[in-house]
């Protein structure tokens, strides 16, 4: 028998073989997000179901017992963990690539997921997205002002880095762009949609972002609204 939430039958539909596929996320996760662009760059149509997952619904912890977004089921399967989801997608649905062929290509792509969904989440997502955004989404009082200091600059560091990894490469991990651009631009566009990006530090991290920001597996994320939070003029701009 399957454990609950893991990689096995989704017990609550039969036929949800038959059915389109589904992702449970939330708009302003940056994992979700993530999956959302790789699931848009392969062109594969799913449903999206936004899931308030720090309610800890029954139906969702059956899915996921860790409790978090995002989820998706494909068919009878359903998938937890961003990056596993994200690698089963690149192993099924191979066209258009975003990982590389070769063994040292790849390692660069996982370390560089890994520092945004890791370093760049703790230093930076959670203390602007957790203090601007969820503390009033989950009722968890009031902004602490140090940990969004230490966000803001945080992120300076970040850019900067950034900015040292564009200087010789067309994208972040090398010279086609991979799974290591859409971790980066799933948080950088949670945190923009806050206004928390100063994007004159670096032309060449905007430029980075203008040509991720332009493609069609953005489009959806770019229309995002959360209630209570509208997004800045620029946020869809093509042209910010």
């Amino acid at each position: 028998m399957n454990r609950p939430g893991a990689s096995g039958n989704d017990g609550e539909d039969e036929t949800a073989g038959l059915q389109m596929n589904r992702l449970y996320h939330y708009p302003l996760s940056p994992f979700s997000r993530k999956v959302r662009l790789s699931l848009a760059e392969k062109k594969i149509e799913v449903e999206l179901v936004e899931e308030r997952y720090w309610e800890q619904d029954p139906d969702f912890l059956r899915r996921n017992p860790a409790g978090k977004v995002p989820v998706l089921r494909m068919g009878n399967r359903v998938l937890s963990d961003s990056s596993a989801i994200c690698e089963y997608l690149e192993e099924v649905h191979p066209a258009p690539p975003l990982m590389p062929r070769d063994a040292e290509g790849r390692y660069e792509v996982r370390r560089l997921v890994a520092w945004f969904d890791d370093k760049f989440n703790a230093e930076v997502t959670r203390k602007l997205m957790g203090e601007r955004v969820f503390k009033k989404v989950m009722g968890g009082g009031y902004p602490d002002s140090a940990n969004v200091k230490a966000g803001a600059r945080a992120i300076k560091y970040h850019l900067d880095y950034m900015t040292y990894l564009l200087e010789t490469r067309r994208w972040l991990a090398g010279n086609e762009m991979t799974l290591a651009d859409f971790a980066a631009a799933a948080h950088l566009s949670c945190l923009d949609y806050i206004s928390d990006v100063d994007w004159n530090r670096s032309e060449m991290v905007r430029d980075w972002y203008a040509k991720i920001k332009s493609r069609p597996a953005f489009r959806s994320i770019l229309a995002d609204q959360v209630p209570g939070f509208p997004p800045p003029a620029h946020y869809a701009d093509l042209d910010f």
